[in-house]
């Protein structure tokens, strides 16, 4: 789906705004993202400033094409090649060596950077427009839930981001698998709906991610993806009925109990997860029970960020 003629004149607005060194709300197939002019350090400051995130966290570069790697990157290994041409534009980030320009504030101040070419049309048509790479973690507070809607970030900054792009709901639903490239065998630092299977089938096994000392990644930390109610993750038969609290189900709601139900299957479920948490995440701050999850890789990111939004909201137990 190309952006619409209404969306070229927004897309022309955004990209003015990034060249004059603001944040956008940019809408990607994973999640929304605040978006920055990469090369510029206090553009990209200024996500930091509006997430309220720390300064040693990276953040993920997306870029116009693949061919954009050996700018970003002081060396790109034949696996970083083969799997942006079997994933890209697509929700898969690359950690390589950074190119000795990258600034700090980027990359955390690491030796690593990460890098993805999104695939929603709308992103597509602001890098082609804005013609470099742009610095764009999730358009949220730092450590709470994604956004997958323009109205997310909305909730989010109100007019502290002044042009948020709406692309619609965003088709995956959930942030990108991440596979560092920087060490002597690749691994995946942090699941999506890339799967291990699909990369490994790319380019061969791959290592334990904790096999080393790994370089920090976004959304990485055992506190994230969090409501701001509890959430604990239950068994279907102790999620309770009683209206103390909200559910989250798998599959068929039954009767009676209030909440929201999604599909028992990764994908939907994936894209549904987070509008469905902020939906959850009222006002009164009662707790969220969420049915946990299959066994199998197919769920594997799924339960890895419900996880650390449990963990996050204080709900580990």
């Amino acid at each position: 789906m190309k952006p619409s003629p209404a969306q070229h004149a927004e897309i022309q607005a955004a990209v003015a705004a990034l060249r004059r060194g603001e944040c956008i709300g940019l809408p990607t197939e994973t999640v929304y993202g605040l978006a920055a002019d990469a090369r510029d350090p206090q553009a990209v400051t200024r996500i930091f400033a509006l997430k309220k995130r720390p300064a040693d966290h990276p953040v993920i570069v997306h870029l116009p094409r693949s061919a954009r790697l050996s700018e970003y990157a002081a060396s790109v290994p034949e696996a970083a090649r083969k799997l942006a041409r079997a994933f890209w534009p697509g929700p898969l980030t690359l950690i390589l060596p950074r190119a000795g320009w990258v600034p700090d504030i980027v990359t955390g101040g690491q030796k690593t950077v990460g890098l993805r070419m999104p695939a929603h049309p709308v992103a597509q048509a602001v890098l082609q427009a804005f013609g470099g790479g742009l610095a764009a973690p999730s358009a949220n507070r730092f450590g709470r839930i994604s956004p997958t809607r323009a109205e997310h970030v909305r909730a989010e900054f109100g007019e502290s981001l002044p042009i948020i792009l709406d692309g619609g709901d965003s088709e995956v639903g959930i942030e990108s698998t991440i596979v560092d490239l920087s060490g002597p065998t690749p691994r995946i630092l942090r699941p999506g709906m890339i799967g291990r299977e699909a990369i490994e089938a790319v380019i061969g096994p791959l290592a334990d991610a904790d096999a080393s000392p790994a370089p920090r990644v976004s959304g990485a930390l055992d506190k994230h993806y969090a409501p701001r109610a509890r959430l604990r993750l239950l068994p279907r038969d102790r999620l309770g009925d009683d209206g103390i609290f909200r559910v989250l189900v798998l599959g068929e709601m039954p009767g009676g109990w209030e909440g929201l139900s999604l599909p028992a299957e990764p994908v939907a479920y994936a894209h549904g997860l987070y509008a469905a948490l902020r939906e959850l995440d009222g006002e009164d701050g009662r707790e969220i029970r969420v049915e946990t999850l299959p066994e199998g890789a197919a769920w594997d990111a799924l339960r890895d960020r419900l996880r650390r939004a449990a963990a996050g909201s204080g709900g580990e137990s």
